[in-house]
């Protein structure tokens, strides 16, 4: 299902404008955390929990996927670092790298990457949130006009 479709499916539900924004926005900012692999638990066990939509808040997570993740973690990373002023290094020992290694390398890279995604995450929900609700009020105006008109 391409994006256009998953669009159309969200505007499409019959839950209030207000509910399947913020549903999507929840989804948004999961995308935005740091939390590879638990995108897809998160959104449903949230959803669940707040008694959201969960398909809707589901669909907000896709916006993390492989052909975003680098960019997305990337400035995430990139504005933590600016915020924390923590200055970012990428010095690993290739020859010399084991899985304690690696967590040495990874660890001072955290902070950076937990503050600049929560900074990030709550941008990308709150604008995802205003977009989504005005192209659902757009939506349901113009099918109501519609249906009017062919009255």
């Amino acid at each position: 299902m391409g994006i256009r479709e998953t669009i159309k499916g969200i505007l499409t539900f019959g839950d209030s404008p207000n509910r399947l924004s913020l549903a999507f926005a929840i989804g948004i900012f999961i995308a935005f955390t740091p939390t590879v692999g638990l995108h897809t638990l998160s959104a449903i066990f949230i959803a669940w929990a707040l008694r959201m939509n969960k398909a809707v808040t589901f669909a907000g997570t896709f916006v993390s996927n492989p052909y975003t993740q680098i960019p997305i973690y990337g400035l995430c990373l990139w504005v933590g670092s600016k915020l924390s002023g923590q200055k970012i290094k990428f010095n690993i020992d290739w020859k010399n790298l084991s899985l304690w290694n690696l967590w040495g390398e990874i660890k001072p890279l955290l902070l950076p990457l937990i503050l600049g995604a929560t900074i990030l995450g709550i941008g990308a929900a709150i604008i995802s949130y205003f977009a989504l609700y005005y192209l659902i009020q757009r939506y349901r105006r113009y099918t109501k006009n519609k249906k009017l008109s062919s009255l």
